[in-house]
């Protein structure tokens, strides 16, 4: 109160906005993408040099998608961890207790968050027409467990894939602008036969989550 009074005896006055504008970023800002009975999927938009605490840790195990190039630390039961990491990097996160991580870079950093909602529901279904086992030269994976079998997309300019089968519900994150999606988009993708085509003069790239 005294700080105030002094202010309007000096003619200055203080608004609740300016007061607003003062307060620092949340360390860690959440956008919902994606939502429904297999997966929560999210981007964590983290700030520069800011901690964030989290006091009950993760209840569900979890992909990790970078979509800046950075750095950052996780600090876990006394132990600190330096993560570094490029755009497009894929890192599996299993459930955990309380942690704190730090964006150590001097801009902020977006991470897509894929939250696994139960275990896998049985043994994975197969396909002789694995896209993987019939088209490796556009489908690499990236990561693989008894949850999730994540693949790398690419397609040069003007290129097709061979007919292939898609099994499993999936989560498709688009990494650039392409005439099936735009840069960062992200849609679910269901089971499907196929041949895909990149009719522009720009490659097309995208990451694929399939969740067991």
């Amino acid at each position: 109160m005294r700080v105030r009074a002094i202010a309007v005896a000096c003619g200055v006055l203080v608004s609740p906005a300016w007061g607003a504008q003062q307060r620092p970023p949340a360390p860690a800002q959440i956008t919902p993408r994606l939502d429904n009975e297999q997966v929560r999927v999210i981007v964590a938009t983290l700030q520069p040099h800011t901690p964030s605490i989290s006091r009950t840790g993760h209840a569900t195990n979890r992909v990790l998608i970078y979509l800046d190039e950075g750095a950052m630390t996780r600090e876990e039961a006394g132990d600190t961890t330096r993560i570094e990491f490029r755009r497009g990097d894929v890192r599996w996160r299993p459930a955990s207790g309380a942690y704190t991580s730090e964006n150590v870079s001097d801009s902020p950093i977006r991470i897509l968050e894929v939250d696994l909602k139960g275990p896998p529901t049985g043994p994975a279904p197969t396909t002789k027409l694995d896209a993987v086992a019939v088209d490796s030269e556009h489908f690499k994976v990236l990561l693989e467990n008894d949850y999730v079998r994540v693949l790398r997309v690419h397609y040069g300019p003007r290129e097709s894939s061979k007919n292939h089968e898609h099994v499993l519900q999936r989560v498709i994150l688009y990494l650039n602008d392409s005439p099936v999606g735009k840069t960062d988009e992200v849609r679910m993708g269901a089971p499907r036969i196929h041949v895909e085509e990149n009719p522009s003069d720009q490659p097309m790239d995208a990451i694929a989550v399939e969740v067991k």
